[in-house]
């Protein structure tokens, strides 16, 4: 606490005034002569520094209250306590107090800086983390906050103004329940466990889900009922698994996944919460990537769900936001010469003709060099349609002819792209009261083979996001895995920033 509350109180930051002067109309008197002019309002004068600001004795208050609630959101404990500024602000003598005070709205700026966007230096962001907070400097809010005594309000709006984030802070709150009475044991490895199945693992399997899940009933017998079968599918799903209530090994692994861990995952999601926009657009689609599943929202509603294939560890799709622009109907193939290295030429050498039997081509790029693309049609990657928007990653929506793995659990396979499950229903919904593209149009553009290029009659916001711990409307705590390691580097390089840390 006294190491962090020096750093916070060296640097002072400077403001800007603000203010406006509101001219006063004029017309002649009755008399013809102007009538007198009223002095123009003086501008609002704020201090220079939030450290010249004279809080007052409820104002000091509000903010120790605020500033003893942070853990709650996901931050360490004692991070911004301000016990020791509070101790200093009730000392008899006058430096003492202005030190206290001088302490306790350091500990308020760091706050409010952290909660709105983040605890994490731009240094530290992955190129892939395409999505990064907006600068925030949060001085000059504060002192007009004090001086217009609207402190409460101003501290109501520094967290992100989304529903998924205020249910995963409460869901933060019971986890760490969960961790201060010990969490939970491992369960030990053995045979799969089915409706039927004896086995002294069974109590076991009960008290862990019962952990999470207060509704499971715990007696103790060890015989796997109808009754654990229906705890464990509720489970398995929460997990984004085959809820086939069978404790299989990938269950099992997601059971025995630490407390810690899920806490590690609920922090990282919520950091995450505070990279984006202060107001997300009414009309957009949004990707998670690590449940592999797409959304699009109308008037802030979600109107269309669907699964999508993401990229593969080592393919990371990358997080970002955009807008789409236009979608390419019969698309071709234009094969990144990585892929073109690493697969395709490897698979014709192997089989001569492979290039020629799936429909690729070798176009000159002139001195001496090529590319390859495969042309539209049955076999194309691409598949029917694929949806652009930019992006300095070079990834897109699109359609693929391979249907397979939307059926799967798993489904994290691409290259980096994002695969739709249902690409004319996207189409459709991004080109909705275009005059042209009518849903007709668009099938018998499709059933052509043409390739054509259609504009959006209004772009469409895109985000591709890494959510792996979420709260559905049943108020429960949604885990996926953390299959790049994201969640993981993120909190070790939050770690990493904090002072003192080196």
């Amino acid at each position: 606490m006294s190491r962090l509350s020096c750093a916070l109180v060296a640097g002072a930051l400077s403001l800007l005034t603000s203010g406006a002067v509101h001219a006063q109309s004029q017309r002649p008197s009755q008399f013809g002569a102007r009538a007198p002019q009223a002095p123009p309002q003086q501008p609002l004068a704020f201090p220079a520094s939030p450290y010249a600001v004279n809080l007052r004795s409820d104002q000091i208050e509000l903010l120790a209250r605020v500033l003893a609630e942070a853990p709650s959101h996901g931050f360490e404990l004692g991070a911004y306590a301000p016990d020791q500024a509070l101790a200093l602000v009730t000392s008899r003598d006058v430096a003492a107090r202005q030190t206290g005070q001088a302490q306790l709205i350091g500990l308020t700026l760091a706050y409010a800086k952290a909660v709105r966007s983040g605890r994490l230096p731009a240094t530290s962001f992955r190129t892939d983390w395409g999505l990064r907070p907006a600068l925030y400097d949060p001085s000059q809010e504060f002192v007009q906050a004090v001086a217009q005594d609207r402190l409460g309000p101003w501290l109501d709006t520094l967290p992100p103004p989304y529903t998924g984030y205020q249910t995963l802070r409460r869901g933060l709150v019971t986890y760490r329940d969960i961790a201060a009475r010990g969490g939970w044991a491992m369960l030990p490895p053995g045979a799969d466990l089915k409706i039927g199945s004896t086995d002294p693992r069974v109590p076991a399997l009960e008290a862990r889900l019962a952990a999470e899940d207060p509704s499971v009933a715990v007696d103790g017998v060890a015989l796997f009922d109808e009754g654990l079968a229906q705890a464990l599918m509720r489970a398995q799903k929460r997990f984004g698994l085959n809820p086939n209530g069978v404790l299989d090994k990938k269950t099992l692994a997601a059971l025995n996944t630490p407390v810690e861990l899920r806490l590690d995952q609920i922090v990282a999601n919520m950091e995450r919460w505070r990279w984006l926009p202060q107001v997300l657009p009414a009309d957009r689609i949004q990707v998670n990537i690590a449940a592999a599943v797409l959304s699009v929202f109308h008037r802030d509603a979600p109107t269309l769900t669907m699964r999508a294939v993401t990229g593969r560890p080592g393919d990371e799709t990358p997080m970002l936001s955009s807008n789409i622009h236009s979608i390419v109907l019969n698309p071709p193939w234009n094969v990144p010469s990585s892929i073109a290295t690493k697969e395709l030429w490897p698979k014709e050498r192997a089989n001569p003709g492979y290039l020629r039997r799936n429909d690729f081509i070798v176009i000159p790029t002139g001195e001496g060099t090529s590319r390859l693309q495969q042309k539209a049609g049955p076999k194309a990657a691409l598949g029917l349609i694929k949806f652009d928007f930019s992006n300095p990653f070079g990834v897109y929506l699109h359609d693929t002819p391979s249907r397979a793995r939307f059926a799967s659990f798993s489904r994290l396979a691409s290259h980096g792209c994002v695969r739709v499950e249902k690409p004319v229903d996207l189409a459709r919904a991004v080109m909705e009261g275009d005059p042209t593209w009518t849903p007709q149009l668009i099938d018998e553009t499709i059933a052509s083979g043409k390739t054509v290029r259609a504009q959006l009659p209004q772009q469409i916001a895109v985000f591709l996001l890494y959510w792996t711990a979420y709260v559905t409307p049943d108020g429960q705590v949604n885990f996926r895995d953390d299959p790049y390691g994201w969640d993981k580097l993120l909190v070790q390089r939050i770690a990493a920033s904090l002072p003192g840390s080196a």
